[in-house]
């Protein structure tokens, strides 16, 4: 049985709570403990009452119920000759309320709603202590989760401006230096080059030999939109008789201005 556990203490008795899966069952070996006298957990499970509740948990939670061979436990339950183990009653009605397990943590280990009703059998009190006790464990462990959850989602927001912001330290463009403003390029497929990547194409080249294509082949689908715009906002800057020099300037300030309004666009977001 695969498990994770948790203690709590219900009149100076430490008890042992087994989480398995989405459920939590409490050990009736720990909680014996804290009955005066001699009482075993045989003695609880032959009694008719304990029967047939066991067996009513059993028909609302267990869809593999074995009602034939509790028909023949509950016909017999609460006779002095009857007697039966929690591995018997397992075996011959396949419950999943009860668990008699071995190892470190053996023993046996009921259903919280099962432990609940035993717990009744110890003392009044007890169970009252117990039910307690029980709901403190479990609102530690949701205030825990919440306490995770809410740092887990502090540090993804951190990791995702972290991520952006080397985004943006990236693929925004540079304000171009006055030297470059200075330069008269070959082309204008380089002076856009130059306002949006800060190299020319030749340039570009050189540095990343091992590549193959050019460029623009490199290129993110924000630059490539980018691109697209500055080639029409030049050629009207062409119109208007504005310089290289001029036209250099203007095309980097739209190039800034575009990329980041587009590395923050949800719709671009969906496009990739």
């Amino acid at each position: 049985m695969a498990k994770s556990t948790s203690k709590i203490i219900v009149s100076s008795t430490e008890i042992t709570v087994t989480h398995i899966g989405n459920e939590d069952f409490i050990s009736l070996t720990d909680m014996l403990k804290a009955k005066d006298g001699d009482f075993f957990i045989s003695d609880w499970l032959r009694n008719r009452n304990t029967v047939e509740y066991l067996g009513i948990w059993e028909s609302i939670y267990n869809p593999n119920f074995n009602y034939g061979e509790f028909a023949i436990i509950k016909s017999q339950a609460g006779l002095n000759s009857y007697k039966i183990s929690v591995k018997e009653w397992v075996e011959k009605t396949n419950a999943i309320g009860l668990k008699a397990t071995a190892g470190r943590y053996g023993g046996t280990y009921a259903h919280k709603d099962i432990a609940f009703e035993f717990g009744m059998w110890i003392s009044p009190e007890f169970k009252i202590y117990l039910v307690r006790e029980f709901q403190r464990l479990k609102d530690d462990e949701s205030n825990r989760l919440k306490l995770e959850w809410n740092l887990q989602r502090t540090l993804a927001k951190v990791n995702y401006h972290i991520h952006t912001d080397a985004i943006k330290e990236n693929l925004i463009p540079q304000k171009i230096t006055q030297q470059q403003v200075g330069f008269v390029y070959a082309n204008e497929a380089d002076l856009l080059n130059v306002a949006l990547f800060g190299i020319t194409a030749k340039e570009w080249r050189e540095t990343n030999s091992d590549k193959n294509g050019n460029i623009r082949d490199y290129a993110t689908l924000e630059q490539l939109v980018v691109l697209s715009n500055m080639e029409s906002i030049n050629a009207l800057l062409i119109r208007q008789g504005l310089s290289q020099s001029e036209r250099l300037i203007e095309l980097n300030k739209v190039a800034i201005t575009q990329m980041k309004s587009l590395l923050e666009s949800n719709s671009m977001k969906k496009l990739k």
